[in-house]
């Protein structure tokens, strides 16, 4: 008899563990992307522990951090480089305020690749997905996992055609894609500074966004504040409900239900706009893949950079010499489309992307062409709008997680995260991943709660 019950007990185990440690379970999601060996940070910083309560801070590689090299994820540049001699203008608040900069977070090199992935560095692996087969995301992957396995309270990423929301959606965090122009990118690796780049946070969810968008912009605690007093529930939020070409049915299930709990007026957008989108998509990422080639083409024969790279590089040349000029001549039409249709609703929402992250396993050639299809995170950037991304309830997706995307007009950022709150309360009752009781390593929560309070 006791021989049976241990049998039945091992068979119990044996058929569990698969469950937690493939499918990703949310407890096993933190777990993974914390353990030793995750390659999400390239250096370390001292992280000060005689001070109780500091917020921890990683920050993307190709941004500056006084006195660290600015590899921005490349061995040529981490070889040739000297140290930042000052900060990036965008770290000036954190620096204010006292807060840990733990690290410098890994990243695809030179931040031109979608997947995440880093030959030199590592690729940091996926929260939710044990054996590493799953990308992370990029180019902001390792602030992602970083902040995903509770290293980091905050990340800061940059976000040229998806950089901070696709890792965000790939490892079931939040990630705020800020408008054009509105936080510095001096003293940050340039991609299409001109159009497309730019800094913002990301979080475990939205408390902590909130943190970290008010150490990007002073004030913006009070236009949080007053989003929330304006709009505390959904049912005044009018969302423009986009369904582009090409997406999981099961994915678009989980975003509608996730609406629906949410309690937003949705308004179906017309099939006029959505082609609109797709020209749009296309449009943003011939400008985004023309930067690679305007900012790095100095590195394309340069030993010591990657191959995936230097054939991203190399297609950057010829999207500029035959796509650039007449996409960046379409973007003014494309900002008076979103106007017309932000006169109407509030956001517009749609998957962050239209599948469950792919395998690493994809030649890397096709796996930068799959993550182009696949993510809807581009249009925001051609036009230069802020978006939030922010996990869901996976549904039957075959994910523990999946990402829905609110798109907003210029500086809604508040009004986006408002929305993200009132998302989140409704998808995850419990507070998943609330940033008070996940956060690990200092006592954050006295901290956050000084923060939220206007304090």
């Amino acid at each position: 008899m006791r021989f049976a019950v241990r049998f039945v007990e091992w068979r119990w185990l044996l058929a569990v563990l698969p469950c937690l440690f493939l499918c990703g379970c949310g407890l096993v999601g933190p777990w993974n992307a914390g353990r030793a060996g995750n390659d999400a940070l390239i250096t370390q910083l001292k992280c000060d522990q005689s001070q109780k309560g500091r917020l921890r801070l990683v920050v993307k590689d190709n941004i500056d951090v006084r006195g660290v090299v600015t590899t921005a994820g490349s061995k040529y540049l981490a070889t040739t480089r000297k140290p930042a001699e000052k900060d990036a203008p965008c770290l000036a608040i954190a620096r204010e305020r006292n807060v840990d900069i733990i690290g410098k977070a890994n990243l695809s090199e030179f931040a031109v690749s979608p997947s995440g992935m880093n030959e030199y560095y590592g690729t940091p692996r996926n929260p939710y997905c044990f054996w590493r087969r799953r990308i992370p995301g990029g180019s902001s992957s390792g602030s992602a996992v970083a902040v995903a396995g509770g290293l980091a309270d905050v990340g800061f990423g940059t976000d040229t055609a998806g950089s901070i929301r696709v890792p965000a959606a790939c490892c079931g965090i939040v990630g705020l894609k800020t408008t054009h122009g509105l936080v510095s990118i001096d003293g940050v690796f340039p991609i299409e500074p001109k159009h497309m780049d730019t800094v913002g946070p990301m979080g475990r969810d939205v408390a902590s966004t909130v943190v970290g968008m008010d150490l990007l912009q002073r004030g913006f605690l009070g236009q949080y504040t007053a989003a929330k007093a304006a709009q505390p529930t959904g049912a005044s939020i009018r969302v423009g409900r986009l369904r582009a070409p090409g997406a999981d049915p099961k994915v678009e299930a989980a975003v509608d239900k996730a609406l629906e709990k949410a309690g937003f007026q949705v308004v179906p957008l017309a099939e006029e706009f959505t082609k609109k989108w797709e020209q749009a998509k296309e449009d943003g990422t011939a400008v985004a893949a023309s930067g690679a080639w305007i900012s790095d083409k100095q590195y394309q024969y340069a030993s010591g950079v990657s191959l995936r790279t230097k054939v991203v590089i190399l297609a950057g040349r010829v999207n500029y010499t035959t796509k650039y000029q007449a996409a960046v001549g379409r973007r003014e039409k494309w900002q008076a489309a979103l106007r017309e249709v932000f006169q109407k609703v509030d956001f517009i929402v749609m998957p962050t992307l239209q599948h469950a992250p792919p395998n690493k396993t994809l030649d890397f050639g096709l796996l930068e062409a799959e993550m182009l299809k696949l993510q809807n995170t581009v249009p925001a950037n051609y036009a230069g709008v802020p978006a939030l991304a922010m996990p869901i309830p996976g549904g039957n997706t075959g994910f523990i997680v999946t990402s829905i995307q609110l798109m907003g007009p210029m500086r809604s950022e508040a009004k986006l995260l408002n929305a993200g709150r009132i998302l989140e309360a409704k998808c995850y009752p419990s507070h998943r991943g609330s940033f008070d009781r996940l956060a690990t390593g200092c006592e954050q929560s006295a901290y956050t709660e000084e923060i939220l309070r206007g304090h």
